[in-house]
């Protein structure tokens, strides 16, 4: 893989994207200036992040199904963090479907 604007490898740049959720995305978004593949990333990791951020600050005010929602969405949240950040490591640029298109409006 090339190095980023960091001086980081891409995939281990895009990787990072990931680890501290939406913050890591906005501060590499802000930082990485050359690599469509690390803003790509830093894009997606706020669109998924911030989404997940926000329902699972609502969620436990739901009532009845909120504490299932939270757990639900915590869930979620680990799952797709780890998956995001492998395919960001092995140099895969995977699209979330919804997330990717919320991604595209941050360009």
């Amino acid at each position: 893989m090339a190095k980023s604007s960091t001086g980081l490898e891409e995939n281990i740049a895009g990787l990072l994207c990931y680890i501290l959720g939406w913050l890591s995305g906005l501060i590499f978004l802000v930082v990485e200036k050359e690599s469509d593949f690390v803003r790509f990333h830093a894009r997606q990791s706020i669109a998924i992040f911030g989404v997940l951020t926000v329902a699972s600050i609502l969620a436990p005010v739901l009532p009845i199904l909120g504490g299932l929602f939270a757990k639900l969405i915590a869930a979620t949240s680990f799952v797709a963090w780890l998956l995001m950040m492998i395919f960001a490591g092995q140099g895969k640029k995977f699209e979330v479907p919804i997330a990717s298109d919320l991604a595209d409006k941050l360009k």
